[in-house]
């Protein structure tokens, strides 16, 4: 059976551009997937950067380089969150639409990642996506996070992954605004603190 589909070649076709590999049915799915070192879901990679698309600029596939990075043993995680903060930042969960508090939020600040402080996401990017989570067409700046091709749940996305402490935030999609570029980082309330705009 595995020669007769490595013969058939099977591939995946759309936007992901991924090819799959015959494998014991067992295998997780990301190592069913081929990945050369310059192409990443279709698109170009230079220096661990995508370098065309949408995507151009943004860190892949490893954190950036960071001086202050935010290192905890688990049982530390574990002892700073809350559970369901723990189960979505360290073991890359979701919660349930609609249901998070900054998902229809509107004023006017930044928020940062729980646990680490780190800024990732302006209000003066968020935008409504009809998705049920806090939807952003840009991260407070590019170096602020990095991103993961994620195979779980039959899916090919990419993973947003907070760069100080590298926790999972959500994952982001190349359906966002397009005037604004195309974006839309499709991120967990509960992860998220939020720090308003001081006035005065």
């Amino acid at each position: 059976m595995k020669a007769m589909l490595a013969i058939l070649g099977l591939s995946v076709l759309g936007w992901t551009g991924w090819s799959l590999q015959a494998t014991e049915p067992a295998s997780p799915p990301a190592e069913q997937q081929r990945m050369s070192q310059d192409r990443i879901l279709g698109w170009a990679v230079v220096n661990n950067r995508f370098a065309e698309g949408p995507f151009t600029g943004y860190w892949v596939g490893v954190s950036p380089p960071r001086e202050d990075k935010f290192v905890l043993a688990d049982r530390e995680w574990q002892r700073i969150l809350k559970p369901e903060q723990y189960r979505i930042l360290r073991n890359k969960g979701t919660e349930a639409a609609f249901c998070g508090r900054f998902h229809d939020h509107k004023a006017d600040g930044f928020y940062r990642v729980i646990g680490s402080g780190q800024p990732v996401f302006k209000s003066s990017a968020k935008f409504d996506s009809g998705t049920g989570w806090p939807s952003f067409f840009e991260p407070y700046d590019r170096d602020a996070i990095w991103l993961k091709p994620d195979f779980s749940h039959g899916m090919t996305r990419l993973e947003v992954l907070a760069s100080r402490c590298d926790g999972h935030l959500g994952h982001v999609f190349p359906d966002g605004p397009r005037e604004k570029g195309g974006l839309r980082f499709c991120i967990n309330s509960e992860v998220l603190e939020f720090v308003p705009t001081t006035k005065g």
